[in-house]
Formats: C-alpha cells, sequence, structure tokens
C-alpha cells in the first residue's frame, strides 16, 4: 500500500494508546490506532460507540498516506468546529522531529463523559486539543520508510553467516525464506541506486561472488 506516493518517510503511532484527561469533571478519553484506511479508522469509531455507549461524545480526526491527503474530522455533537478541527490540529501540526510534521496513518477519537460543567467554545477547543496533544506525547511512535527490498539466495548453510553479518553491518534484515534448495534472505535498504550498488558491492565480498541479490520491489519499513 501507499507505493505511489511522494513522501518516502513518515511517522505514525505504534499500535493502539490510551490516555484519559479529566478537565472540570468531565472524562476526555483519547483513543490512538494505527490505520491504513478510512474504513479502518471509522472502524475504531464504531467500536467506541459499542464499548462507550453510555458516553455523550465520540469525535474523531483521522489523517491517512505518507502525504496526508486524506483528512477528515467529526465534532460528534459538541459545537461545530470545537473537537474535531482542533483534534485534526493537534495530529498535523505535531512535530515528529524538529521542524517536521509528518503524523499519518493515525486515528484519534476522544470520548467525552460530561461531568455537569459547561467549557464553552474556548474551552472545548481546549480540552480536545490537549487531550490529543497528550495522548501523542506519551504513545509510541515509529518512523516508515518506503525501502527497497532484494532477496539473496544462499544455501542453507551459508545463510545464517551471512544474515549475521548484515545485521552486524547496520544492514535490516526482514527475515530468511527457506525454499527446496536455496533459502532466500528479504533485506530492506535506502530506495536509492548509491545504497542498492553499495549493497551489491559488500554482498560480493560477504558471500566470496556467491550472493546474488534480487529487486522484488519496494515496501514500506518500520524502522526500528
Amino acid at each position: 500500500m501507499h507505493s505511489d506516493s511522494v513522501a518516502t518517510a513518515y511517522t505514525t503511532v505504534d499500535g493502539d494508546f490510551v490516555h484519559e484527561l479529566e478537565i472540570k469533571r468531565s472524562r476526555f478519553i483519547t483513543y490512538l490506532r494505527r490505520v491504513e484506511s478510512e474504513e479502518q479508522a471509522r472502524g475504531l469509531i464504531a467500536e467506541l460507540r459499542k464499548s462507550h455507549f453510555d458516553a455523550r461524545h465520540h469525535c474523531s480526526a483521522f489523517i491517512l498516506g505518507p502525504d496526508r491527503m486524506a483528512m477528515r474530522s467529526n465534532d460528534d455533537g459538541e459545537p461545530s468546529g470545537t473537537a474535531g478541527i482542533p483534534m485534526l490540529d493537534a495530529l498535523a501540526k505535531r512535530e515528529t522531529a524538529p521542524g517536521v510534521t509528518d503524523l499519518s496513518d493515525i486515528v484519534a477519537v476522544v470520548v467525552r463523559y460530561f461531568g455537569g460543567i459547561l467549557l464553552g467554545a474556548g474551552g472545548l477547543v481546549r480540552a480536545y486539543s490537549d487531550s490529543v496533544s497528550s495522548a501523542l506525547d506519551a504513545a509510541p511512535l515509529v518512523r516508515r520508510q518506503r525501502m527497497r527490498i532484494l532477496g539473496i539466495d544462499t544455501d542453507y548453510v551459508a545463510a545464517g553467516k551471512l544474515e549475521n553479518d548484515l545485521r552486524a553491518g547496520g544492514i535490516q534484515v526482514l527475515g530468511t525464506d527457506y525454499g527446496p534448495r536455496l533459502a532466500t534472505l528479504r533485506v530492506a535498504l535506502n530506495d536509492e541506486n548509491d545504497a542498492i550498488e553499495q549493497f551489491k558491492d559488500r554482498l560480493a565480498t560477504l558471500s566470496a561472488g556467491a550472493g546474488t541479490a534480487e529487486n522484488l520491489g519496494t515496501e514500506w519499513v518500520d524502522l526500528r
């Protein structure tokens, strides 16, 4: 997915995360989830409507795609512009590195249990914005990069040592597939010609010329 994007990297939330704030006796429970489609984002909203059926509001915002082309928000009954937009702003303007705003493939849902005290429009904007921002402060984030995937065929005996040597050299090894005659190591490299040529030279040295790399296309890979 996302293979035709202009962006070559972006940041997302690493799994599911929940965070709660209490503001003037109202409970604001923020759920963050990594998603890759509008259907998945709406799936979380639907889940929370069921599990928090007694809550007053289930406000939401999501951003999709490496290029962040899809951005949506919903006030779910709060005064127009006081919930969804502030939540979306908190996602869209989040700096994941100095000067970098690239958070995407993420949905935020804030479930509100009304505490009896009216917050006013300005108070609601702050509450929903702060709910998402404080959740992001605590949530685990992960950087995703479009990588070139190469397959390296080798015999079973050499596969283990070659994998260790590659990892020791800072190469991201995604895994090893064992076929009927050969093992295939799958590695991820920066999607740049220079990086690929340098890797092939290194592979020739490590494998004494026995290892050959086949281009398997590109994938989005979590950088760990």
